[in-house]
């Protein structure tokens, strides 16, 4: 924290840091309790006229300070990330992740991409904000409602936060519009060889479609046509299999993107976990991809999901950034 050279706390910042990544260290005590200091660390996506700050967190939590609760606070350079894995910016992980994961329909509204396969996850059915919609946030954000409600479908906006280049800002100003966060998770990398290298894979059988058998495992039940084609769409998808008794072990989906393979639908039967399966269905996957010139993985894991990101952890994977989907209000009237 920023102390001067007379040994107290100076505020360095001010609202024309908008958009910069600050650590500030506000007074949260009270007479009762005594003084007692909290420090923030995040972008600065707001500084209003009557001195309330805003800042995003990593996680995309949103933080609010009073000015008048500042008692030191600075600019800071972005952390490194910590990963284990190849270097990539948010852009290229955003645009591999949507490639394996299609909808099956979408539209520009400038550099943004709307999204719909009639409800199947969140992530087919919201707007990938990548750049300039080329109209003004409001106009955007009403052409985004009505696209969404010409097909019956909720407005989700999906954005990230965490890395070079994410969108703390527009996760502000989608919060002070009323739009709710309603969903947040991570998307992990890694090196690809050391997943191939974890396990022997053998039993896994290996298909480019996802069968009956995969399907029950799945934990999406009541798959329809429009899932199988999201499921089915990619650059290079395997699904795999490890057979059981009435319905698959564990299976798993991948996607081979150039370089990058994106693992997904990584699911064991319940009565058989801790046994490793999961860890033989990515290494089988792992090696396929190898051979397809891959080299670098991808992953998304929820927060709570202690037991995926313990062993996606031991694979040596690490989190790259977090992304949320937040959804419109609802309309007054």
């Amino acid at each position: 924290m920023e102390i001067s050279a007379a040994g107290r706390f100076e505020v360095r910042i001010t609202a024309a840091d908008v958009g910069k990544r600050v650590s500030v260290r506000r007074l949260t005590g009270n007479d009762v309790t005594g003084e007692k200091f909290t420090d923030t660390v995040g972008v600065l996506t707001s500084w209003d006229d009557d001195g309330m700050l805003t800042i995003t967190r990593r996680d995309g939590e949103i933080v609010r300070i009073p000015e008048s609760a500042l008692a030191a606070a600075k600019i800071v350079p972005r952390a490194p990330a910590r990963r284990r894995g190849p270097a990539a910016t948010y852009r290229e992980l955003a645009r591999v992740a949507s490639r394996g994961w299609r909808p099956v329909e979408s539209e520009p509204l400038g550099e943004w991409e709307l999204r719909a396969a009639a409800g199947f996850t969140r992530r087919a059915n919201s707007v990938l904000p990548l750049g300039d919609p080329g109209l003004p946030l409001d106009a955007a954000l009403d052409a985004v409602r009505r696209w969404y409600g010409e097909r019956g479908l909720p407005a989700y906006v999906q954005t990230a936060t965490g890395a070079e280049g994410t969108q703390e800002l527009l996760c502000a100003e989608l919060e002070r519009r009323g739009w709710v966060r309603e969903v947040s998770a991570e998307l992990w990398t890694g090196a690809l060889a050391p997943v191939a290298d974890r396990a022997e894979g053998a039993g896994v059988v290996l298909s480019r479609s996802a069968d009956e058998a995969w399907l029950a495992r799945y934990q999406r039940k009541g798959v329809s046509e429009v899932a199988l084609r999201v499921l089915g769409g990619g650059p290079s998808v395997w699904f795999a299999t490890v057979p059981g008794e009435g319905a698959p072990a564990a299976i798993g989906r991948l996607v081979v993107d150039g370089r990058w393979a994106g693992f997904a639908a990584v699911e064991v039967d319940p009565a058989l976990r801790r046994r490793g399966l999961a860890g033989e269905v990515m290494a089988a996957l792992a090696r396929r991809a190898l051979e397809e010139g891959a080299s670098a993985a991808w992953l998304q894991v929820e927060a709570e999901n202690t037991v995926a990101r313990a062993m996606y952890t031991g694979l040596g994977f690490g989190a790259h950034h977090a992304y949320h989907h937040y959804r419109a209000p609802e309309a007054d009237g």
